[in-house]
């Protein structure tokens, strides 16, 4: 008890200090829905290896989770194909933005990472193969909600809308993979699915929740039972931490020391193994896509309670 009462301190004192922060970023205004957002919210939720959670915030508020769903779609593309999903995506950071065309150009179009927008959008015509969109989403919903244990979970609608009347680099990152071979099914369909998956909205407690496999050697701590092997597990949580940030990841690497994996709705999923799972969103982003406010909890956070992977 005593334990889960400093953890809920931790999180209730690195919340005040974020909301009395004026250095907030600025919301992801390139799709619509997001710039709707007000960049004021903030919250924060941790689960630890008992299933204690300790909340802060508007950490029960769902939001658009966009990138860190490539943490789960990975996981299932592996579990499908396994290593053959490396000849078709990378394993290095790109170092570059996350919606690049350059980079991809120059390596025959295979993407570096599956976390960069063609990466993922790899990834999802991998987990596409045989299968309709809408059963795909499907497939996809399903283990969110399982891992979660949440049956709640769903997309927004509006957002993957939104994306779909925007997403123009998208459509051209897909369409010249799909010239190298390396996009298999129909591009509409096969970005209809990464469009959707990336609007799928969840709050920051259901994120940390859905986490715990990841932090646990693949494992659901509650049940015991196994979700990915353990070796899958510490592969993942490596790419997060290499590649989870984009061009920011040696800089969320350096100060966090965590793996960990954003998206542009203000979101970051952190892992820290064999402890705990966390998750924070503040809309408001830095210049490489990720929540500025978001980094700085999180780095906080680790620090007070020790949980740099490097070491205290």
């Amino acid at each position: 008890m005593a334990q889960a009462q400093a953890m809920q301190r931790v999180v209730e004192d690195v919340v005040d200090e974020m909301r009395q922060r004026s250095d907030r970023g600025e919301v992801a205004s390139y799709i619509p829905e997001l710039a709707k957002i007000d960049p004021r919210r903030f919250g924060l939720a941790v689960v630890d290896a008992e299933g204690r959670v300790a909340t802060g915030g508007d950490a029960e508020e769902p939001f658009s989770i966009q990138s860190i769903s490539k943490v789960f779609t990975l996981t299932l593309a592996l579990g499908k194909v396994g290593e053959r999903l490396w000849t078709r995506v990378g394993r290095e950071p790109s170092g570059s933005p996350f919606n690049s065309i350059v980079q991809l150009e120059n390596e025959k179009g295979i993407p570096r990472n599956p976390f960069i927008n063609a990466g993922a959008i790899a990834v999802s015509d991998v987990i596409l193969a045989g299968h309709q969109p809408r059963e795909t989403l499907g497939e996809i919903l399903h283990f969110l909600r399982h891992v979660a244990d949440d049956p709640a979970i769903a997309i927004d609608n509006d957002v993957a809308a939104s994306e779909q009347r925007t997403g123009f680099r998208n459509l051209a990152l897909a369409n010249y993979m799909k010239s190298f071979g390396v996009i298999e099914n129909p591009v509409h369909l096969t970005l209809g699915v990464y469009f959707h998956h990336c609007a799928i909205a969840m709050s920051c407690r259901q994120l940390a929740m859905a986490a715990r496999f990841l932090a646990h050697s693949g494992r659901d701590p509650s049940s015991g039972h196994s979700v990915i092997p353990a070796e899958r597990a510490r592969r993942i949580n490596a790419l997060m931490l290499t590649c989870g940030h984009y061009d920011g990841s040696g800089e969320f690497a350096f100060r966090v020391g965590i793996p960990g994996k954003s998206g542009v709705g203000g979101g970051i999923l952190g892992v820290v193994p064999g402890k705990a799972s966390v998750a924070v969103w503040a809309p408001g982003l830095d210049a490489s896509g990720n929540s500025r406010l978001g980094r700085i909890a999180l780095e906080a956070l680790s620090r007070r309670l020790g949980w740099s992977i490097f070491g205290a």
